[in-house]
């Protein structure tokens, strides 16, 4: 095994032992504090795929802004801070079995498709990866169809968060 590859599994595992503890942990604000660790480990993933711009913007805008938003949050409403009921659902295993079977599903299609033993091409060395990103996410033929989607969900979302807010009077 190749060095990048031992970081890669070590970062893996840290990533996914932050995710568990995000949704099994009873403090909401040390739940916070493994989200912020999970979504560490996933911009060190971006680093290692030489994706500094996406490293940064996850840095910046997931742990700088969404994160430390989240435990201000949680700080303010101090008193629903602790759960004191049961973290384990009555049909756990009937959601962890659906979970096997997706992924059982998921890592045999992905095994059946030819695209999965290739390696990826050269990156072209006189390419800029942030100009060909910023064409992709305008152009027609790239992803401005679920750009334009994700936007409308965030509207969306924000709505919905000022309903819920807004003292009815």
């Amino acid at each position: 095994m190749t060095p990048l590859q031992i970081l890669f599994i070590l970062v893996a595992g840290v990533t996914l032992g932050a995710a568990f503890m995000v949704v099994t942990t009873r403090n909401m604000v040390h739940a916070a504090l493994w989200l912020i660790l999970g979504l560490f480990g996933i911009a060190v993933f971006f680093v290692l795929l030489d994706a500094g711009f996406l490293a940064v913007a996850q840095v910046i805008i997931y742990i700088g802004a969404i994160s430390i938003l989240m435990i201000f949050a949680i700080m303010l409403t101090r008193r629903i801070a602790q759960d004191v009921g049961s973290q384990i659902s009555s049909g756990w295993g009937w959601a962890a079995g659906v979970s096997l079977l997706v992924f059982s599903g998921l890592a045999w299609m992905l095994s059946r498709w030819e695209g999965f033993h290739n390696q990826m091409p050269a990156l072209d060395p006189g390419a800029d990866p942030l100009i060909d990103l910023g064409k992709a996410l305008v152009s027609p033929a790239g992803y401005v169809i679920p750009f334009e989607i994700a936007s409308v969900l965030l509207v969306a979302a924000l709505i919905g968060a000022i309903m819920v807010a807004w003292d009815k009077i």
